[in-house]
C-alpha cells in the first residue's frame, strides 16, 4: 500500500476495522498503520501472517481479534478489548461484507437473515457499541461501507444490494442522532474494486470491459482508491462532513 497523502491528526488514533485482515480490509489496516494510527481488527480467519507482515513493514503490529461479526456478543467483546489495549476507539470502519452471488428464487429465509446479519445488522451494533466511548470523548468518526451496487440496480445479489441501501440510510439517521455529541457518521460506496477475490471469482473479461465502459475514468479501481477516501473521512480534514454517502467508483453513478 502506497502512502499517497498524510493525515497528521490520525497519528496515535485508535482505529477499529471489521474484516481488516483480507482484501480491502487488509489494505485499510495497512493504510491506517502508515498514518501512525493504532489499528485493531476482527476477522474470522487466522491473520497471524498478515499481522507479522504489518509489524515488519510499520514497526508495530495491528491487534488481531479473531471472531465472527454476526456474533454480536463477540463483536462487542472484541471492541472492548481493542479499547482496553489501544485506548478508546476514535475511528470505526465497518468494512466486512459478503457479496456472494445469489438469485431471488434461491433465497431462503435463513439465507436472507444470514446475509443481513453480515451486511447490515453487524454495522448497526458496531456503531451502537462504539458510540458511548465516542460520546465521552466528544468526538469520533464512523465509516460504514456501502456500495454502488444498489444505486445501479444490479441483479445477482438482491440481499446484498438491499443491505447496502440500508447501510446508507442508517448512516444518515445515525449522523443526525450522534451529531450533537460530536460524532460523524458517513457511508462510503465503492465501485467495482479489483481485489484478488473479485478477479478469482467474478471478474470475467467481458464484465470488466462492460463496467469500464460505464465509468467516466477508464481505469479500474484498486484498493488504494478506497483506502485514501476512508482516511479522508476518518480525518478531521472532513470534520464538517457527516450523513453523507461518498461514492468512489470512477464515475459510474451520479449523486446529489
Amino acid at each position: 500500500m502506497t502512502k499517497t497523502a498524510s493525515f497528521h491528526d490520525l497519528a496515535g488514533k485508535s482505529v477499529y476495522i471489521t474484516g481488516g485482515g483480507a482484501g480491502i480490509g487488509a489494505a485499510l489496516t495497512d493504510g491506517f498503520l502508515a498514518q501512525g494510527a493504532h489499528v485493531a481488527f476482527i476477522g474470522r480467519s487466522d491473520a497471524s501472517a498478515f499481522v507479522e507482515e504489518m509489524a515488519a513493514k510499520h514497526g508495530r503490529a495491528p491487534l488481531f481479534l479473531q471472531g465472527d461479526i454476526t456474533d454480536i456478543a463477540r463483536l462487542r467483546a472484541s471492541m472492548e478489548k481493542a479499547a482496553e489495549v489501544q485506548g478508546p476507539i476514535d475511528v470505526l470502519v465497518s468494512n466486512a461484507a459478503n457479496d456472494k452471488r445469489h438469485r431471488m428464487d434461491d433465497l431462503t429465509p435463513d439465507a436472507w437473515d444470514q446475509l443481513q446479519a453480515i451486511n447490515l445488522k453487524a454495522y448497526f451494533f458496531a456503531a451502537q457499541a462504539v458510540a458511548p466511548g465516542m460520546r465521552r470523548k466528544g468526538a469520533g468518526a464512523i465509516i460504514n461501507f456501502s456500495s454502488i451496487s444498489y444505486m445501479m440496480g444490479n441483479t445477482g445479489y438482491p440481499a446484498y444490494t438491499t443491505a447496502n441501501g440500508g447501510i446508507t440510510a442508517m448512516s444518515r439517521s445515525l449522523a443526525r442522532e450522534l451529531g450533537p455529541d460530536g460524532i460523524r457518521v458517513n457511508a462510503l460506496a465503492p465501485g467495482w474494486v479489483l481485489t484478488q477475490k473479485q478477479l478469482d471469482q467474478w471478474a470475467t473479461p467481458e464484465d470488466l470491459a462492460a463496467h469500464l465502459d460505464r465509468q467516466c475514468l477508464k481505469t479500474h479501481l484498486a484498493p488504494q482508491d478506497v483506502v485514501d477516501a476512508t482516511l479522508f473521512l476518518a480525518s478531521d480534514t472532513s470534520r464538517m462532513m457527516t450523513g453523507q454517502c461518498l461514492v468512489v467508483d470512477g464515475g459510474v453513478v451520479s449523486t446529489g
